[in-house]
């Protein structure tokens, strides 16, 4: 969070937990400096009215991943929809250096970068430009003290809304099984969104074409469970 913001307000209250981890390696250190200026949203400027013009090719939607981590599934579902755009917000150096290793590799033209706190980019984001937007097991913060930097809360709901189209999905996953209770309590509150479960398959089992993550494949190694919940915007 940099001075101009208010930590009292929800609409500035950063998210993230830590923002670097090991070094980086040089190839990926060349691409901070080389690759991510060309992927990189410039938050200084107004947003397009259509995210679409964002793309060297204008992709039929546009999907947001908030938080995504080592990029395993930002990067499987931009090879997997290339007609599809999709920008990746993350505040943390060593994430967006593992993205910015395979979209090079790969030749991604269809991914775009938010390098800092998903919060800023919220407020950039024009009203109903995003089809999709995936959260995929956010920082818990374990701690009742803590509990107002989830990300999921009344406000921050809101604001989500706000991005996406009507019918537009928000997709979330935790294996926090807290968290989940915490989550689902306030979508099922608002009135923005709705809740697409019919059956108890639907959240203990993945989206179809869902591509997993090493931090999924981690907690399920120590015994924990993911949920995958899916809401849609009303």
């Amino acid at each position: 969070m940099d001075d101009s913001q208010d930590p009292r307000d929800p609409s500035q209250r950063a998210f993230f937990g830590r923002r670097k981890g090991h070094p980086l390696k040089p190839r990926q250190a060349a691409l901070f400096d080389t690759l991510l200026p060309r992927l990189a949203l410039d938050l200084g400027q107004p947003a397009p009215s259509d995210l679409r013009g964002l793309f060297a090719i204008a992709p039929d939607t546009v999907r947001l991943e908030i938080g995504f981590g080592g990029a395993e599934h930002l990067i499987a579902q931009a090879k997997d929809n290339p007609d599809c755009g999709f920008i990746g917000s993350d505040a943390f150096i060593n994430g967006v250096a593992k993205a910015l290793v395979a979209i090079n590799e790969n030749k991604l033209n269809n991914i775009r970068l938010h390098f800092g706190d998903a919060s800023g980019l919220l407020n950039w984001l024009p009203a109903n430009a995003l089809a999709r937007i995936d959260l995929l097991y956010p920082d818990p913060w374990p701690k009742r003290r803590h509990w107002k930097r989830r990300f999921i809360q009344d406000e921050s709901l809101h604001r989500l809304a706000r991005v996406l189209r009507p019918g537009g999905e928000l997709r979330f996953a935790t294996d926090i099984s807290d968290y989940a209770t915490y989550a689902l309590a306030r979508v099922l509150r608002s009135n923005e969104f709705m809740w697409t479960a019919e059956g108890a398959d639907d959240w203990r089992k993945p989206w179809p074409g869902f591509a997993g993550t090493r931090y999924e494949a981690k907690a399920k190694r120590e015994g924990r469970t993911p949920a995958y919940f899916e809401f849609r915007k009303i």
